[in-house]
């Protein structure tokens, strides 16, 4: 199985934000009526989103289906279930906060240059990014 590098991740990231993204922060400024860009109602559900459907969907989100990966375990190469999913975007995110974003640079540098493309978030929660 083929290992997915950074521009197909990226362009996965693209297509979740635009369609996933977009309609939840419309939605959440709709219910809240906060016009507010960091409107918690839409990370929460965005975030839900990041950890929900990849565990019941065969470690793909809507962007990575249009993309052709999915994520799967590293050790076993199942699908990623929610513990495994709440590692990799939860407490990647937090390390990448931490280190105010650094962490978050090297995981683009670690996907563009590493030969098993895996970023920080990867290897906090035991994954990897394939074609599927």
């Amino acid at each position: 199985m083929y290992k997915a590098g950074f521009w197909i991740r990226l362009g996965a990231s693209i297509f979740d934000g635009i369609i996933i993204g977009l309609p939840l922060m419309v939605i959440a400024e709709l219910i809240t009526g906060n016009f507010d860009s960091d409107e918690p109602i839409a990370q929460i559900l965005s975030a839900l989103y990041s950890i929900l459907l990849p565990a019941f969907w065969n470690g793909r989100t809507i962007g990575k289906c249009i993309c052709g990966i999915r994520i799967r375990k590293y050790d076993t190469q199942e699908p990623p279930g929610i513990r495994t999913m709440l590692m990799r975007v939860i407490v990647a995110g937090l390390v990448y906060g931490i280190t105010f974003g650094i962490g978050f640079i090297v995981s683009v540098i670690m996907v563009a240059v590493r030969e098993d493309k895996r970023a920080l978030h990867d290897f906090i929660a035991g994954t990897e990014v394939v074609w599927d």
